[in-house]
């Protein structure tokens, strides 16, 4: 009898604990919400609620000139991977979590104080720009665990390429991060730049991917944005 009562009971917990995270709109099927470490702040990612809200502003636009607000490919650039809302959702539980990957918001400054998807570091795509000597791209390197290699700028081996694809070798990818860098949509040229940037520096293409939906899809999904 005792052991029937403290199933019954163990049964009506789980179905008032399952109740109180119980949402109209999930992520997916299985995935209600997931919580992410921000700033030392725990920020819940998960879809609006609210099923007749609409879009406002400046991402309601269907045309905007091109250039510079030309479509993007599917494919930016060999080896990369396109990936979609659920993969970056997957990423930010599971690669942020741990801390193999980082989630880059390749915007220009004031784009990103706009609003950013939880867990983005804000890395311009101006940076990747830049010649590998500038403090800038080195200090952006360091934080995806690049590393420039020692050797003497007066020395003719400084400069190192590789025969086939003539991209500079001279950093130090070993511990490089897997990344994820977005933009603002399909529309927009700025992470495409800044993985194409990354690439010349000879970052490897398989640990590059692309949101190329960024966050015009994110806010069409209804999904968690935050303010720096």
């Amino acid at each position: 009898m005792y052991k029937i009562l403290s199933i019954t009971f163990l049964s009506v917990l789980i179905s008032f604990s399952s109740s109180l995270y119980a949402k109209d709109v999930n992520i997916s099927k299985n995935i209600p919400y997931v919580d992410v470490d921000y700033k030392n702040n725990i920020i819940r990612l998960e879809r609006n609620q609210d099923t007749k809200h609409t879009l406002k502003g400046g991402f309601t636009k269907t045309s905007r000139n091109c250039p510079p607000f030309c479509i993007q490919p599917m494919n930016v650039a060999s080896g990369v991977k396109t990936v979609g809302e659920l993969e970056v959702v997957d990423f930010i539980a599971k690669d942020l979590k741990y801390k193999t990957g980082l989630l880059i918001d390749a915007r220009t400054e004031g784009w990103h104080k706009k609003g950013t998807i939880p867990g983005s570091i804000n890395i311009p795509f101006t940076v990747f720009g830049l010649d590998e000597t500038d403090q800038q791209l080195l200090d952006a390197m360091k934080q995806l665990g690049v590393k420039r290699k020692s050797t003497s700028s007066d020395d003719d081996s400084f400069w190192s390429w590789t025969s086939d694809d003539k991209k500079n070798t001279n950093w130090d990818f070993s511990n490089a991060k897997d990344l994820v860098l977005w933009c603002n949509g399909m529309w927009c040229g700025q992470s495409p730049r800044a993985i194409k940037s990354l690439l010349e520096h000879g970052y490897p293409a398989n640990k590059i991917n692309y949101f190329r939906g960024g966050m015009q899809t994110w806010l069409i999904l209804g999904l968690t944005v935050v303010k720096p």
